[in-house]
C-alpha cells in the first residue's frame, strides 16, 4: 500500500506547504486495529463507566491546558480565525466533560415492566467493539470529540481517521488521551489516531474486528463508507451536509434578525452544514431584509487568521474557494442576481448574496460551503415551509417568529433533525445534532449520541 505523503499542512492563508506526512504502512495499520481491539477487551469488560468518564475527563482538561497550542494547529492547517479556533477547543472540552459527568447515567440499565410473568427484565447497554471515525477537517476537534466522547464512555474504543489536511491537530488529540491514559494507569490503545488513505480506510471497515464506522463529511463520501460497511453488515453513522433554511416570517427588531442571519451564515468562514445558508423572507420584510443583510455581510472583516478582529479567514484551501467561486458564476449566469460580493482572491471569498435564485439554478439545489447567502421571497407561511422542505438535505433549520403558535407549526412541518426557534448558534453538548434525508443517519450529542453504536442487550430473568 503506498506510503506517499497524502496528509499535507498548507496554510490556506498563504499558499505555503509546511509539513507533510506518509499515510501509514499496512503493518502501521494492523497494529493499530490490534491495539483497539486488544484495549477493548479490557476497556470495555474490566473498567467502570465512571473510570472511562475519568480518562475522557482528562483529556478535557489537556484540552484546555492546551488549547493555544490546538488553536494554533487548526488556523494553520485549515484557516479558522484564532478567536473562532479558540472557541472549538473550548466546546470540544465542553463535550468530552459533558460525556465524563453522565458516564454511569448513560450506561445504567432500563428497566422493563413486565406485562405479565415473574421475575425482571432489563435492557443493558453494552459496547460493540473497535469503531472507526472517520473525521473532516472543517472542525477538527469538537468533531472528533462528539463522536470519540460517547463511545469511549460506553466501552468502546476508537481508530480515527482524519482528514489529510489536519495531521498536526490528529496527532495534538492523539497525545492528550496518550497523556491521559498514561497518568491513570490506562492500557495504550482506547483511541488510536491513523493516517489512512481511503483504500486502507475501505479495508479497516471490512475487518470482521472493527464494530462500525461513523463519517462526518460530504454526500459522495457517506454513500461510499455506507455502500461498504452495508457489504459487510456494518453499523455505520452518517453526518453528511446541509442546505439549511433560515425563515424569517415577523419579527419586532429587524437589525437583530440580520445580525443573527449573518452570524449564522459566515461562522467557521460559511464552511458548516448546519450554517443557514437559504434565508426565506416573507413579501413585507423581504426588501429590507435584503438591504441590512448586504450591508452586514459586506462590514465582516477577512484577513489574516492569526490576526485579532478578522471574522473570516480563508476557506479551507485553494481549491475550495475555486470551488465556491465557480458555484457563483454558475448561479449569475442561470439568472441569479449578485447583490455583493462574488469575488476571490487566493483562498479567500468575499461575503456573498444572491438573490433571484429559481428552480433549476444551480445554486437552488448545490450546497454552497462557503460565506454565501442566497435569499428568496415568499408569499406566507405555507409558500415558506413549502420553500423550506424543496431540498435534498434535512439537517437543521431556523425559525423567526413573533407568533409561538406559529413557531410550534412551523416547527413541526420542516423537514429536518433539528430546528432552533429565534436563535443561532446554540448547539450545546446536551443537544442531540443529526438530519434526515440526505444529510445523514445518525444522532451524536446529547444522550443519544450513546445509543449509536450500543448492544441493547435484553436479559429477562425468569422470577
Amino acid at each position: 500500500m503506498s506510503t506517499s505523503s497524502e496528509y499535507r499542512v498548507v496554510n490556506p492563508a498563504t499558499g505555503q506547504e509546511l509539513d507533510s506526512y506518509p499515510t501509514a504502512t499496512d503493518e502501521e495499520v494492523e497494529a493499530a486495529i490490534a491495539a483497539a481491539t486488544e484495549a477493548h477487551r479490557g476497556w470495555s469488560r474490566s473498567s467502570t463507566a465512571v473510570q472511562r468518564g475519568e480518562l475522557v475527563r482528562r483529556v478535557a482538561q489537556l484540552h484546555r491546558e492546551r488549547r493555544e497550542e490546538l488553536a494554533d494547529a487548526i488556523v494553520r492547517e485549515m484557516g479558522k480565525p484564532k478567536e473562532a479556533a479558540l472557541g472549538e477547543v473550548d466546546f470540544a472540552a465542553d463535550i468530552y466533560e459533558y460525556y465524563a459527568d453522565r458516564a454511569e447515567q448513560l450506561t445504567a440499565d432500563q428497566p422493563i415492566d413486565l406485562l405479565g410473568g415473574e421475575g425482571t427484565a432489563v435492557v443493558r447497554r453494552a459496547s460493540l467493539g473497535p469503531l472507526l471515525g472517520i473525521m473532516p477537517w472543517n472542525f477538527p476537534y469538537y468533531q472528533v470529540a462528539r463522536f470519540a466522547g460517547p463511545n469511549l464512555v460506553v466501552g468502546n474504543t476508537i481508530i480515527l481517521k482524519h482528514a489529510p489536511q489536519c495531521p498536526v491537530s490528529a496527532e495534538l488529540i492523539q497525545k492528550a488521551f496518550d497523556d491521559a491514559a498514561a497518568e491513570l494507569g490506562v492500557p495504550a490503545g482506547a483511541y488510536v489516531n491513523v493516517r489512512l488513505s481511503n483504500d486502507q480506510a475501505a479495508a479497516v471497515i471490512g475487518d470482521p474486528r472493527v464494530a462500525g464506522v461513523s463519517l462526518t463529511g460530504s454526500e459522495r463520501a457517506g454513500a461510499a463508507v455506507a455502500e461498504i460497511a452495508g457489504r459487510h453488515l456494518k453499523k455505520v453513522a452518517l453526518e453528511l451536509g446541509g442546505s439549511d433554511p433560515f425563515v424569517l416570517l415577523s419579527t419586532d427588531d429587524l437589525d437583530a434578525v440580520v445580525e443573527q442571519a449573518v452570524a449564522a451564515r459566515l461562522d467557521n468562514t460559511g464552511q458548516s452544514c448546519n450554517a443557514a445558508k437559504r434565508f426565506i423572507v416573507v413579501e413585507d420584510l423581504y426588501e429590507p431584509f435584503v438591504e441590512k443583510i448586504t450591508a452586514k455581510m459586506a462590514e465582516a472583516t477577512t484577513g489574516d487568521p492569526f490576526a485579532d478582529g478578522t471574522d473570516l479567514g480563508p476557506l479551507s484551501s485553494l481549491a475550495a474557494a475555486e470551488r465556491l467561486a465557480d458555484q457563483v458564476d454558475r448561479a449569475v449566469a442561470a439568472g441569479a442576481t449578485l447583490v455583493t460580493g462574488g469575488t476571490r482572491d487566493g483562498a479567500f471569498y468575499a461575503p456573498t448574496v444572491l438573490t433571484d435564485v429559481v428552480p433549476g439554478n444551480p445554486a437552488y439545489s448545490e450546497e454552497l460551503f462557503g460565506p454565501v447567502a442566497v435569499v428568496y421571497r415568499v408569499a406566507d407561511e405555507d409558500d415558506a415551509v413549502e420553500l423550506a422542505n424543496d431540498t435534498a438535505y434535512g439537517l437543521g433549520s431556523y425559525v423567526f417568529t413573533t407568533d409561538a403558535a406559529q413557531a410550534e407549526r412551523v416547527a413541526d412541518k420542516i423537514e429536518a433533525g433539528m430546528v432552533f426557534v429565534n436563535c443561532v448558534l446554540a448547539d450545546s453538548p446536551e443537544l442531540p445534532f443529526g438530519g434526515v434525508k440526505r444529510s445523514g443517519t445518525s444522532r451524536e450529542m446529547g444522550t443519544l449520541a450513546a445509543d449509536e453504536f450500543v448492544n441493547k442487550k435484553l436479559i429477562r430473568v425468569a422470577g
